[in-house]
């Protein structure tokens, strides 16, 4: 199903599936048993656009401290549970808006149905995750390797054996390092049920290499119209994980609003550090709800020119630089200067537009 057609499903004040808008979503890194460190953290990931976090719960301590953590947030929490059923029970009725498990993970029948129980009785999703790394020996053997297929087929016998115990209030994740091969499954699995897709490549690496591999297959999948959240994996920083994924969603037209700042490559003509201004003019920039383009140019003899089409733009010369709108000079400042001048006019924005 397209992402249109998926079933809506509510995880705490938020709604995905059925056309919906597509959910950020990011997971902590801090010890869930450290209640401060934690809520701080949730506190900068959703003030950079975070719209579901995920916590791991290991311990039985982990888990009841999902009460407090939940007084002091106002994002939904998904508990990420692995192996430990008891951990999966004890995590819903901590107030967990949503369990990620992989069934086959936590043990036989009887406690997947506790933790289904658990579940209904507080009406809260299951999130069904699997992961090609963890891919079911008889499926590897049945595909002859870890496969597209082997990973939807998996999913799918998760999805049937909560199903069975009468419960479809399910969100559907499967992940693999293998950009093309996670890209395939989801094209697969996206045909064989409506249940709400959570998508992203998983393991895919540092800043670089997980922008690039996650960018190529999040946008190959979403641009199909599959997938209801997601969640840019990167080795680093989760705060990078948020702005890739507002990157990525806002690139494919699938988000609008936010500001998109787009800068030249260096050249010869570069006379001003334009790397680590353009760096600075991106961090700058995700502080305004502005829906404009900025632009940062190095060269102050063709930086209006190729500012033209940007909302603002400021242009590097020998010390100083050019404060520019819709391609027209409309002042000169030292070089030290122009990141203030930028701020103050974003600040103004509205006033002035």
């Amino acid at each position: 199903m397209t992402r249109e057609h998926t079933r809506v499903i509510s995880i705490g004040s938020k709604v995905i599936g059925g056309g919906n808008p597509i959910l950020i979503q990011s997971m902590t890194n801090t010890r869930t048993e450290d209640v401060k460190a934690t809520v701080e953290q949730i506190h900068e990931l959703e003030a950079a656009g975070c719209e579901i976090i995920r916590c791991t719960v290991p311990t039985i301590k982990a888990a009841q401290a999902i009460r407090e953590i939940k007084k002091q947030i106002s994002i939904p929490l998904v508990a990420d549970i692995h192996f430990d059923y008891k951990m999966a029970v004890a995590a819903i009725e901590n107030g967990a808006d949503k369990i990620r498990i992989n069934p086959g993970n936590i043990g036989g029948q009887e406690k997947v149905a506790a933790v289904v129980a658990a579940a209904k009785e507080r009406k809260i999703p299951i999130r069904v995750g699997v992961n090609s790394g963890s891919l079911e020996k008889e499926l590897v053997e049945k595909y002859h390797g870890v496969t597209a297929e082997g990973l939807v087929e998996s999913a799918l016998d998760k999805v049937h054996m909560i199903e069975e115990l009468g419960y479809e209030n399910l969100v559907i994740s499967i992940k693999s390092s293998d950009v093309l091969m996670c890209v395939r499954a989801h094209e697969i699995l996206a045909q064989k049920t409506d249940y709400p897709l959570h998508v992203g490549i998983t393991e895919s690496g540092t800043i670089i290499s997980g922008n690039i591999k996650s960018a190529i297959g999040l946008g190959l999948i979403l641009n199909q119209k599959i997938g209801d959240t997601i969640r840019v994996s990167l080795t680093g920083d989760p705060i990078e994980e948020i702005k890739s994924a507002k990157l990525i969603l806002r690139t494919l037209g699938l988000r609008k609003g936010g500001i998109e700042v787009v800068s030249c490559p260096t050249c010869g003509r570069t006379k001003i550090d334009l790397i680590t201004l353009a760096n600075q003019v991106e961090t700058m920039a995700a502080q305004f709800p502005l829906d404009i383009k900025v632009a940062v140019m190095g060269c102050a003899v063709n930086g209006p020119g190729e500012a033209k089409e940007a909302d603002i733009g400021i242009a590097g010369g020998i010390g100083e630089g050019l404060l520019i709108k819709k391609g027209e000079i409309v002042k000169k400042v030292p070089e030290e200067q122009l990141l203030e001048v930028l701020r103050e006019e974003l600040e103004h924005w509205n006033e002035n537009a």
